[in-house]
């Protein structure tokens, strides 16, 4: 298996859950920011990385982060100038795979979010910004 069959799997996998918290949207966020280039659609890279920073940082869900992607889809968007980094982390969608379904492979979709966000890091001020402009507050 190669990591663009685990990411399925991974997808598939968490749209199967059910579950409050909504991890697709985090496996979404991840996979987005991880493979991205420079032909990346502002929009996907912005949004993925508004996903982890909301969660890996201020604990929001899957749920709330959806909800937040849906108020700013609505109205176009000037969207910010992100840095692409050249390493994404170290755990990708075949490590995630790799533990057991269940409470194992969510805490391991939780740890790949913050690796991914661990190298996004320098974004951290202008994504904050952006989103403060929006109206977003993640405290």
């Amino acid at each position: 298996m190669d990591d663009e069959a685990a990411y399925q799997e991974l997808q598939a996998y968490t749209l199967t859950r059910g579950d409050a918290e909504f991890l697709h949207q985090y496996v979404v966020d991840a996979g987005t920011a991880q493979q991205a280039t420079v032909e990346t659609k502002p929009i996907a890279l912005t949004f993925a990385l508004m996903g982890l920073y909301l969660h890996v940082v201020h604990g929001w869900t899957g749920r709330q982060v959806q909800r937040g992607h849906m108020a700013l889809a609505r109205s176009r968007q000037a969207w910010p100038s992100l840095h692409l980094p050249d390493a994404r982390g170290t755990i990708g969608p075949m490590d995630v795979m790799a533990a057991a379904p269940g409470p194992d492979r969510d805490a391991a979709i939780r740890a790949w979010c913050a690796d991914v966000w661990a190298a996004y890091d320098a974004n951290r001020h202008a994504l904050h910004a952006w989103l403060a402009e929006r109206g977003i507050q993640p405290s």
